[in-house]
């Protein structure tokens, strides 16, 4: 009997796990449907991550993105461009060699419906610590363009806000190629930054 009501147990929790997919899954293609193939791949996790050189006025940082869709959204339109649905994740900024900033990201994509080729995407990215009550965290906007694989972008005309280091990114770009947390950590440990 006991091994009955176990088995019972395991059933239902299996089927809730498989309804709980079937709705996160069914949301992404109402809601997201470019989160199943972002930067020119089949995404089943509906995540993408990415690495880069950010190029700015003060040196090359190396960069780790990390981005899924999001709930928010700016409503306004960008290079005519209607938005089409909300960005979130995570990034880590290498300030110098082996030591890497962590930031939250959110943000737009404009244009990108089905997949994310062509479209324009813009995002924010946010000095984030646990214990922090700074009223002003240091950032800098990120705005760019799919192009295959490839998500190519720069700063525009936004300066950002310094980072509690002293950090302040300014006339950004970087060209994000797809790549994995641990291809960043390996960059940032042989990159020429000084601590």
């Amino acid at each position: 009997m006991r091994v009955a009501k176990r088995r019972g147990c395991i059933a239902q929790l299996i089927g809730l796990i498989i309804l709980c997919l079937v709705l996160v899954y069914g949301v992404a293609a109402i809601t997201a449907p470019w989160s199943f193939h972002i930067g020119g791949v089949s995404t089943p996790l509906l995540s993408w991550s990415a690495t880069g050189v950010l190029h700015t006025k003060g040196g090359n940082y190396p960069l780790y993105v990390f981005l899924y869709p999001g709930s928010h959204f700016s409503r306004l339109r960008m290079d005519g461009l209607r938005p089409t649905g909300g960005v979130q994740g995570s990034a880590w900024l290498c300030t110098s060699r082996g030591v890497s900033q962590y930031l939250k990201m959110s943000g737009t994509i404009y244009n990108g419906w089905s997949s994310t080729e062509g479209s324009v995407i813009s995002f924010r990215l946010l000095e984030w610590y646990i214990f922090d009550t700074r009223p002003i965290r240091g950032y800098f906007d990120l705005y760019g363009r799919w192009n295959g694989t490839q998500l190519v972008m720069e700063a525009r005309d936004s300066l950002g806000h310094t980072f509690r280091s002293g950090l302040k990114i300014e006339y950004a770009s970087v060209t994000l190629d797809p790549g994995s947390y641990s291809e960043f950590k390996a960059a940032c440990g042989s990159s020429s930054l000084k601590n």
